[in-house]
């Protein structure tokens, strides 16, 4: 609750109030929220969920819940507490599951998102188009307003990760839905040609680049991210975050979406990173392994399949005491905070100083 302000003329501001409320006008008032404060506030929390809690009720929304055509998706939705919706102040975070046979029929909305396959394979999305299948580990894009449809051709429950940036893009007010009179997209006849253009993560067609800020990269192969995360390992560690890599848009170098940036990392065995905390919120997935992080004090001890969302400007920091490597999978809200020029950092120095970083 914000803390009451004290003004010598309170008196004269609780007058006019009414008064000033007749033509849609008014000033600050003693009882109002306090509009800054010395560094962020966010009702947002830090908030643990462990794939112990999360497979049973999975389980249960399997066996309970339909996917029609045209109707709502079979996802659980990782609900902030601090928050009326979402998983962090700028993007929802859901685990679908889709059984065998099912079509995610074919729609677009503002909203970006994209698809980190949990478990499984056999899956197929055509987005604009574009046809890619969807296996473990993989990372899928669905821009702003691109056409995208999914079928599952496998025999056995698959689980993905769905994150969208729906909570900006609502404070935004810019939300646009369309649902398609097809159930499916017909695919192009080269079904994977971004892949083929982009996909080596060396080269590229020469000449101009091409227009407009979406991502022509729309498959994230888990082979090609675990191979370059295993080069990684042999530099030297990232002081925070031990070996990391962003997924990258090919054109520019820059993130793969302009609202939420995604990163794979790895915690080898022994690690302690350093302390930090930033505007902007994340959320982890691990992937495989086991590890802790320690926000403002309060230790998170994760394993396999766990989810771990960290609330804005939060002092945190990672461990691993087992003897194999943890790897973490990331999204976040780095490039809308960046674009905005809302981007700050601070990491916490040996001495137990603050050092700002670049």
């Amino acid at each position: 609750m914000a803390e009451q302000q004290t003004m010598v003329d309170e008196a004269a501001r609780r007058a006019l109030k009414e008064d000033l409320a007749k033509f849609n006008c008014r000033v600050q008032q003693p009882d109002d929220p306090l509009l800054f404060s010395r560094t962020p506030q966010s009702a947002m929390e830090t908030v643990h969920w462990k794939w112990t809690d999360l497979e049973p009720l999975l389980d249960r929304l399997g066996k309970q819940l339909a996917l029609e055509p045209g109707g709502n998706r079979r996802t659980l939705r990782l609900h902030n507490p601090g928050l009326p919706y979402g998983t962090t102040h700028t993007f929802w975070a859901s685990i679908q599951m889709i059984l065998p046979g099912e079509i995610a029929s074919n729609h677009r909305h503002t909203a970006n998102a994209f698809r980190f396959i949990m478990k499984g394979s056999g899956a197929t999305t055509t987005v604009n188009g574009e046809c890619y299948p969807m296996h473990e580990g993989d990372l899928v894009l669905t821009p702003s307003m691109m056409w995208h449809d999914h079928e599952y051709h496998g025999d056995t429950p698959m689980i993905w990760l769905d994150v969208l940036d729906i909570s900006l893009m609502r404070a935004m007010h810019a939300t646009f839905f369309e649902q398609s009179q097809e159930l499916q997209q017909k695919p192009d006849q080269v079904p994977d040609s971004s892949r083929r253009r982009y996909g080596s993560g060396l080269m590229s067609p020469p000449g101009p680049r091409p227009s407009g800020s979406a991502n022509p990269l729309l498959a994230y192969p888990r082979a090609i991210a675990e191979q370059a995360l295993e080069q990684a390992a042999g530099v030297p560690a990232d002081p925070f975050d031990d070996v990391v890599l962003e997924y990258r848009n090919p054109t520019n170098g820059g993130p793969v979406m302009s609202t939420m940036g995604m990163r794979l990392q790895k915690l080898r065995p022994g690690v302690h990173t350093q302390a930090r905390r930033h505007t902007g919120s994340k959320l982890y997935y691990v992937v495989r392994g086991r590890g802790t992080t320690i926000v403002e004090g309060q230790t998170y001890d994760w394993n396999a399949g766990d989810f771990l969302a960290i609330k804005p400007w939060a002092w945190h920091e990672h461990l691993n005491r087992s003897t194999e490597d943890a790897q973490l999978f990331q999204v976040n809200d780095f490039p809308a905070m960046s674009a905005l020029g809302y981007y700050f950092e601070e990491a916490l120095a040996d001495n137990g100083g603050h050092q700002k970083l670049p």
